[in-house]
């Protein structure tokens, strides 16, 4: 059946900046298809109406406070596996919204930013290992899934922002292209364990409140090949192809949903 193509039954997967913009769409992607989901965030309140939905839902998850720059986070993938006696994906998607420019951007926000997106998904992968081997040996095909970004491959087109504060910063598009080379070199390091590590690369999913500027968003619009900015929940389908068995001889690999952005 295609509606069971992607299932992920008896699958324990890990998702971390759960309570951001594309957060809660891949934690419901993932329960739907039947894994046991452990939502990650910094925002408890949010997690809890995460995890209050997708109970009514019927798909329940855990959910864990935790900050991924903390020496906690580390620990609490190691946990989650040795819990359930396995880790099939882990889904680094945290990251920090800051906006900005050359001028404005300074040491300490460029340390923030490679240390959410970059050195946090390698302290995950580093504590994953074993729960992802346990996986594997259990006849899973364990996936690595990196959430990067269009200005981690292109750089930004300034006229899109109607101030410099609101710009993407530079800290930003670099760190996410440093997450796509950590991603090529995960995959061919964990290759021969049988582990996936591939990469997401959103292009234009503007959260809410840059949804109530219609300017903005036309200009956002004109600038993909689709003529119109992405929904989040089209994130799902590249999500659970890259954490299905169905993927199971694709790593090293970047799947862009951009609607063409990056193609120009």
């Amino acid at each position: 059946m295609t509606s069971d193509l992607f299932r992920l039954d008896d699958a324990v997967a890990v998702v971390s900046g759960a309570t951001g913009w594309l957060g809660p769409p891949m934690v419901e992607a993932l329960a739907a298809a039947g894994a046991h989901v452990v939502a990650v965030g910094r925002r408890q309140s949010v997690l809890d109406e995460l995890a209050a939905a997708q109970a009514e839902a019927g798909h329940p998850i855990s959910v864990q406070s935790c900050d991924v720059t903390a020496p906690e986070w580390p620990e609490l993938i190691s946990r989650i596996a040795e819990e359930h006696g396995r880790l099939d994906v882990l889904v680094n998607n945290a990251h920090v919204g800051r906006g900005g420019s050359m001028a404005t951007a300074t040491d300490e926000l460029f340390d923030e930013g490679y240390e959410i997106a970059v050195k946090a998904a390698w302290r995950a992968i580093q504590a994953a290992r074993p729960g992802l081997a346990a996986a594997r040996a259990l006849g899973g095909s364990p996936s690595i899934i990196n959430i990067s970004s269009m200005y981690g491959l292109v750089g930004p087109d300034l006229s899109l922002y109607d101030t410099e504060a609101g710009r993407t910063p530079p800290f930003y598009g670099t760190a996410k292209a440093a997450l796509l080379q950590l991603t090529r070199y995960a995959a061919a390091e964990l290759g021969d364990s049988g582990i996936r590590v591939n990469a997401i690369t959103p292009g234009p999913f503007p959260a809410e409140a840059a949804r109530e500027n219609a300017e903005f968003i036309d200009r956002l619009s004109s600038r993909t090949m689709l003529g119109r900015i992405g929904e989040r929940d089209e994130i799902r389908t590249a999500l659970l192809f890259l954490a299905s068995r169905h993927s199971g001889f694709v790593t090293g690999s970047n799947v862009v949903v951009d609607g063409g952005w990056t193609a120009r």
